[in-house]
């Protein structure tokens, strides 16, 4: 059985999860980078793709402390080494541009790995700031999410995470839903962020390596007409 956010919140006192920096910054500059490799191929000068990269690589921690969470300043802004992360991320798109299809898979790798943690993150540090679960559950995905949200945003793209594709905010959503499940049946907060963590990465691995994708709604009264159509 689950337990309520109150009861969560009283055993992350006894033991939080905590994100390394270095892994921390290291997802930051990785996320940065997919924004500045957007910025690039649509042709933005250096503030665009700074810009871009920015809203990409902390897009997610600033959404959930500067519009969820509102618990004082940011982390990217109460530390400069974030932003020096994303300048060096802005500096390496321009070197590692020409040879973004070889990346590619390193990079996949890596987002699935901060997907889980971030998941993880975000999901513990709303209950501990009094959101209720389904709060919390939500925000540890816009955790994981945001910042390839913001960038499309910008960009002026719909954003991937509400088209058909290879699971990205599904997976993000069963970390988030599995950590919180793993607390509520008491295992410490640090060994349920682990477990969730691997089997975002895992699953997530798992539908690119496969091609599982999700499917487009579509409405039950036309599928009954092409049903009819065919017969």
């Amino acid at each position: 059985m689950w337990a309520d956010a109150a009861q969560l919140r009283q055993q992350l006192q006894q033991g939080a999860f905590v994100l390394p920096i270095g892994f921390d910054l290291g997802a930051t500059f990785i996320f940065a980078l997919t924004g500045a490799l957007a910025a690039i191929r649509r042709g933005y000068d250096w503030v665009g793709l700074f810009g871009l990269a920015l809203a990409t690589g902390v897009g997610g921690g600033l959404i959930r402390d500067g519009i969820f969470i509102q618990n004082g300043p940011p982390a990217m802004v109460a530390d400069a080494r974030y932003f020096i992360a994303v300048g060096l991320a802005c500096l390496a798109s321009v070197v590692v541009a020409s040879f973004v299809e070889r990346l590619s898979r390193a990079i996949e790798l890596i987002d699935a790995l901060g997907l889980g943690a971030y998941g993880a993150f975000g999901v513990q540090k709303s209950l501990a700031a009094g959101l209720s679960l389904p709060a919390a559950i939500l925000v540890g995905v816009v955790n994981a999410c945001g910042g390839g949200v913001l960038r499309d945003i910008m960009t002026r793209e719909e954003p991937l995470v509400l088209k058909p594709g290879q699971f990205y905010a599904v997976a993000a959503l069963l970390g988030c839903v599995l950590f919180t499940t793993l607390i509520s049946c008491g295992l410490p907060s640090p060994i349920a962020a682990l477990i969730a963590l691997a089997v975002t990465f895992t699953f997530r691995v798992l539908a690119i390596v496969f091609q599982w994708r999700t499917a487009a709604v579509r409405p039950w009264f036309t599928r009954d007409k092409q049903n009819d159509q065919e017969r």
